[in-house]
């Protein structure tokens, strides 16, 4: 079924589940038509605008960069579009990483739960890192923010995709904050422009970079 076409709340829906078991139903569920019901017409562009702002801090398109939350891949394939070729995924939902991998732009894929770390990647194995649609109020915690960096090499570009509203509640802005203020990141860009056009939505793109103390 589409959750567009369902009383137009496939996204009041996805913001309302809250514990682990039911976010893994519900995008179990939707994986099939996932992608149908963001892309075309509903013109879901944070994919795009995140994959154009690590462009401008990521020159080396041999790179290795973890799309994290890449549900069914369509980050994974804007990062392709925009010409990096050494790109890993992780996502909570098997059905949506096997989605993904249907699209052949991935080296690896493995399931992670970023509210439950460690995941299975070995400390600065990454020099960048996306992370699309992945922090609100119902998937993953800002928190989750410490366990990326680990992942991530010194100097390495993380960029954020995030729904207005969630950003302006505030906690993973103060996250940011608190990491620039422990000199763990460098905070480098942040711009507001479309989400998914079709809903209204507007978000932002967020970019950071780690420094040399990350896993302080």
């Amino acid at each position: 079924m589409s959750y567009i076409a369902e009383e137009g709340t496939f996204l009041k829906r996805a913001h309302d589940t809250r514990n682990t078991a039911e976010t893994r139903a519900f995008y179990t569920d939707w994986a099939e038509t996932y992608d149908s019901d963001l892309t075309g017409e509903h013109d879901y562009v944070q994919p795009r605008r995140c994959a154009d702002m690590l462009s401008r801090y990521l020159a080396d398109r041999r790179a290795g960069i973890l799309d994290i939350g890449c549900g069914t891949g369509l980050c994974g394939a804007a990062l392709a579009e925009a010409g990096y070729g050494a790109i890993d995924g992780c996502d909570l939902t098997p059905g949506m990483l096997a989605k993904a991998r249907e699209t052949g732009v991935y080296r690896r894929l493995f399931e992670a739960d970023l509210n439950v770390p460690p995941l299975d990647a070995a400390d600065g194995a990454y020099d960048a890192a996306v992370a699309v649609g992945v922090f609100s109020f119902s998937l993953i915690h800002p928190d989750a923010i410490d366990e990326i960096l680990r992942l991530l090499a010194p100097g390495a570009p993380l960029v954020i995709g995030v729904n207005a509203k969630f950003y302006a509640e505030g906690t993973l802005a103060r996250k940011l904050d608190a990491l620039k203020d422990a000199g763990r990141i460098e905070r480098l860009t942040e711009e507001h422009g479309d989400h998914i056009s079709s809903a209204g939505m507007t978000g932002w793109a967020i970019a950071v970079r780690t420094t040399s103390a990350v896993s302080g």
